[in-house]
């Protein structure tokens, strides 16, 4: 029968665990930490990249943006909307931050 019943409870002594008071702060110091360097760092590190991208349009910028289209900016309107030339007789307006990549000169007389 003592196999069902562990020999710590068996035996009566209510002892208590003797842990230290501050290892529950310092295992939440630990864990806030990793959630710093693994997410929140490596986000703000892209968005600022991102915002260094968007500042950086210029008129005659070949552009890739997150929908797939490939063009060439014609136009910046209140730096927030974008003209872009597909071809030479469509032009989208888009939103400056839909803007995935520049891409170097010459890319769409690549394609």
């Amino acid at each position: 029968m003592n196999f069902f019943i562990g020999t710590a409870l068996a035996s009566g002594t209510n002892t208590p665990l003797q842990e230290n008071p501050y290892s529950l702060i310092m295992m939440l110091v630990f864990l806030g930490l990793i959630f710093y360097f693994m997410i929140l760092r490596p986000q703000q590190k892209r968005a600022k990249d991102h915002k260094k991208l968007m500042d950086s349009i210029s008129k005659g910028d070949e552009v890739l943006t997150t929908g797939g289209l490939i063009g060439r900016v014609t136009k910046i309107i209140e730096n927030y909307y974008i003209i872009i030339a597909l071809n030479d007789t469509t032009e989208v307006m888009i939103k400056r931050d839909f803007v995935a990549s520049i891409l170097p000169k010459g890319t769409i007389k690549a394609l």
